[in-house]
């Protein structure tokens, strides 16, 4: 059974290594790093950067890959995880996300997502981001709780595409169509859920909104404490592989 991963912003599949490294150490093979368009691979010719398109990326990524699949998802990785979970369930044996509460009702983008989502601040926005040298931003990764080695590897395929990407999946993205995807994943089919809850993570919603979202899909949760927005690090790692493996094999016992 494919384990498969996917990736948010600013971010490439590297974000997962050390996540990775604890799943292999523990004799779980199949990994598959799933890149979307623009995130670290190149968006393909005519490709729309918005919402219901990277849904429809992962979908066929998923067929391609046979299905179905557990899926893990993180930041936006979550986002498009859910897209499939509403749009195509019979693609997923089990699902695990963070940021979970993107799709509550009551969820307000965060600051920086607003001025994404602005004309002209969202150009100066993603300039900042993504205008200084590989070394400045890994830097700033690195700042973010990101290990150094990560934050180089993650720097170096950030690029114009890259802010190109961020700026119009933010724009198609502005409430109330998060919202509108929660309403419709309490009407899709259910599969075995888990949602990590990084505890001094402030851009996805607050606690009982993931609570409340975990509740509403049937999903166990797991608080990460003490862990920020990039919790697959250092002890994250291994807590979160460990969930992680358990889940699998309470899915597996279900089919």
């Amino acid at each position: 059974m494919p384990k498969v991963f996917v990736h948010g912003v600013p971010e490439t599949g590297a974000i997962w290594s050390a996540l990775v490294d604890q799943l292999k150490s523990r004799g779980v093979g199949d990994i598959q790093l799933l890149t979307p368009p623009g995130f670290g691979a190149p968006a393909p010719k005519g490709f729309e950067p918005s919402q219901s398109n990277y849904r429809d990326w992962l979908v066929a990524e998923l067929e391609a890959l046979g299905g179905p699949v557990d899926l893990v998802g993180h930041d936006w990785g979550a986002g498009h995880v859910f897209g499939v979970l509403a749009a195509r369930p019979d693609l997923i044996r089990s699902w695990t996300a963070d940021s979970a509460g993107l799709i509550h009702p009551e969820y307000t983008w965060h600051d920086l997502a607003q001025a994404f989502q602005t004309p002209e601040a969202g150009e100066q926005a993603v300039q900042a981001m993504m205008g200084g040298a590989p070394a400045d931003r890994a830097a700033m990764l690195a700042g973010l709780g990101i290990p150094s080695e990560t934050a180089a590897r993650v720097s170096a395929g950030q690029n114009e595409e890259m802010a190109r990407c961020i700026l119009a999946l933010y724009r198609s993205a502005v409430q109330p169509a998060m919202a509108n995807l929660g309403m419709r994943l309490v009407d899709a089919a259910r599969r075995p859920g888990l949602i990590f809850i990084p505890t001094e993570d402030h851009f996805a919603g607050t606690k009982p909104m993931y609570t409340e979202v975990a509740m509403r899909l049937g999903a166990q949760t797991l608080p990460l404490k003490g862990f920020n927005h990039w919790w697959m690090f250092g002890d994250g790692a291994e807590m979160a592989a460990d969930a992680l493996i358990a889940h699998w094999e309470t899915a597996a016992l279900r089919v």
